[in-house]
């Protein structure tokens, strides 16, 4: 009895249970659950803490109140029940082509997350819409701030189109446009609207700050235009530069950066 007792009180006896019982907690892909929680952005480390400790955090499915508990990146962590995840910004400019739905559902047919399924393992979604038939940049990402910055009809980002109607556009209404139209009770105004140099009176230039483009057809079906065409051409400083159609980038950090600030 005695030998046994000393064989496990030895050095060489004891590290291996230990180490084996820590191997879990120290693997790269495990993360501190607050600290899951504050990359997911929904608050801070020390608030992640709180909400953990009443209650409010299930991972797979069991509620966790302890505190340093650990977390690998593929469980599935809910916050108040709705489900969480710490992924890293990610921003992705498509030219979308014709014949794809911006839409992130699955029975739409071919839509826009087929073409950008490759570009990364993020959930992103696209900002505002662009109608089947159009075409054009369409900007992917996860992070809500720059979401919000195109949601913002005040301080969102412009976007540029180039539109074809289905007759010239007449100056007197292409006046009305650039003052603001009311239509059913209610103003609206675009940035800027003017003819495309060097082409017919129906290829119209014009920039908005709305996130979807029905904006465009609310304008011209007042004005009793068909639109035929519809591109974006530019998102703030972005362009479709080094972009064919079908195509996708991720942005530089510059180009981040600049949007940010816009």
């Amino acid at each position: 009895m005695h030998n046994k007792r000393h064989d496990k009180g030895r050095p060489s006896n004891t590290k291996k249970p230990s180490s084996k019982h820590k191997k879990p907690n120290t693997s790269s892909d495990e993360i501190r659950l607050n600290k899951y929680i504050a990359n997911s952005g929904i608050c801070s480390r020390r608030d992640a803490d709180m909400h953990i400790s009443i209650g409010s955090v299930t991972v797979n499915g069991k509620v966790v109140t302890e505190m340093g508990y650990k977390v690998k990146l593929d469980d599935e962590v809910r916050f108040d029940g709705a489900r969480i995840t710490p992924e890293k910004k990610t921003y992705v400019l498509l030219n979308k082509p014709k014949g794809f739905a911006t839409t992130t559902s699955e029975n739409k047919g071919k839509t826009v997350m087929d073409l950008v399924a490759n570009a990364t393992n993020a959930r992103i979604k696209p900002i505002g819409r662009l109608g089947r038939n159009s075409t054009g940049l369409l900007l992917f990402t996860n992070d809500e701030k720059v979401v919000n910055r195109f949601t913002n009809s005040k301080q969102g980002v412009v976007r540029l189109f180039e539109i074809e109607l289905d007759r010239n556009l007449k100056f007197e209404d292409l006046k009305k446009i650039q003052t603001g139209l009311k239509i059913h009770g209610k103003l609206v105004a675009v940035e800027e609207i003017s003819y495309i140099e060097d082409t017919p009176k129906n290829q119209i230039g014009l920039k908005i700050k709305n996130t979807g483009n029905s904006i465009l057809h609310t304008i011209f079906d007042h004005l009793k235009y068909d639109i035929v065409r519809v591109d974006c051409v530019a998102i703030g400083h972005l362009t479709k530069k080094d972009l064919p159609r079908g195509h996708w980038k991720h942005l530089t950090q510059q180009e981040v950066n600049t949007l940010k600030m816009l």
